[in-house]
């Protein structure tokens, strides 16, 4: 459909056998169904996430990510490097931006990659998959596509913060973007368009140092998608993912509740629509079993 190539950088949540790679395995459907080619980048490393901020110092914490940007360049010349992860796409599209922008700090960077015998050029644009889907294919194309509409199924778009702030999807309100409704429009499904959780952080790594406050803002995030009729939460990030569905017991537990939603990928729903089964779509990688998609798959 689409035969479009992509340098691709899995990072360390999504990566095989990981705690997302259900993630990876429906992005890896899905891009077959599309046309699209992955090319991973050889002997890729950590972007940093959260700790890069915390304790790692500003010139590690973007020679991280130049390393991988300097290896996709070598290795996969010409390609966009594309990232799954929120957090890898955010390191990623963070470390370009102040590296093409500071003479001093590419030298810098390039000194200390010259010791593993890398350059960083600036020439590899840092992209998240969902930028490819909407800017390279287009919500028209994905829809023509479908073979299983998602009828039937309402989902709450939870972009939460790192797709979002500080660069964004190009032409998305940082206050409601509409990029996740739109997609599982697309597909055939329900958006919950009042849904007014959407960019609301889930906590991130609070969730081990103060889960207190991390089940508050995950409580928050389920209540909504609730309160507005959704069936499942649909997600572009794994941590959130993760959080949102993982921690569901413990917010039963601290206040009583009896959340047991779904929370999926976008890539998810696209295999599935594109005529995916379930295995392809990785739907039995879940904590709180997504049965309407997997209904749909098996249809």
């Amino acid at each position: 459909m689409a035969n479009k190539t992509y340098s691709f950088y899995p990072g360390c949540s999504s990566q095989n056998k990981a705690s997302s790679s259900n993630y990876l395995v429906s992005t890896n459907s899905m891009c077959q169904k599309l046309g699209i080619t992955l090319n991973e980048v050889p002997d890729w490393n950590c972007c940093g996430a959260s700790i890069g901020y915390g304790g790692g110092g500003e010139l590690p914490r973007i020679v991280l990510s130049a390393r991988n940007l300097a290896l996709s360049e070598q290795h996969n010349a010409g390609q966009d490097m594309v990232a799954t992860c929120a957090a890898c796409w955010l390191a990623s599209r963070e470390a370009k931006e102040r590296l093409d922008h500071s003479p001093q700090m590419k030298a810098d960077a390039n000194e200390a990659l010259k010791e593993a015998g890398l350059e960083y050029k600036g020439q590899a644009q840092a992209r998240h998959m969902v930028e490819v889907l909407i800017e390279d294919i287009g919500y028209d194309a994905l829809k023509a596509g479908v073979k299983k509409p998602l009828q039937g199924v309402k989902f709450a778009g939870y972009v939460g913060c790192q797709t979002n702030r500080p660069f964004g999807i190009a032409g998305e309100s940082f206050e409601n973007p509409l990029y996740l409704d739109n997609l599982v429009e697309a597909m055939g499904g329900e958006a919950v368009k009042s849904y007014d959780q959407k960019v609301t952080c889930c906590g991130g790594a609070l969730a081990f140092s103060e889960p207190e406050k991390s089940q508050k803002q995950i409580k928050d995030i389920i209540e909504s998608a609730y309160d507005h009729g959704a069936d499942m939460i649909v997600t572009p990030c794994p941590l959130c993912q993760a959080n949102v569905e993982i921690y569901q017991g413990e917010v039963n537990k601290r206040y009583g509740t009896k959340f047991n939603i779904p929370v999926t990928y976008y890539s998810q729903l696209i295999t599935v629509a594109y005529g995916g089964t379930a295995a392809e779509a990785g739907l039995n990688g879940h904590v709180v079993a997504p049965a309407k998609l997997a209904e749909i798959a098996g249809k």
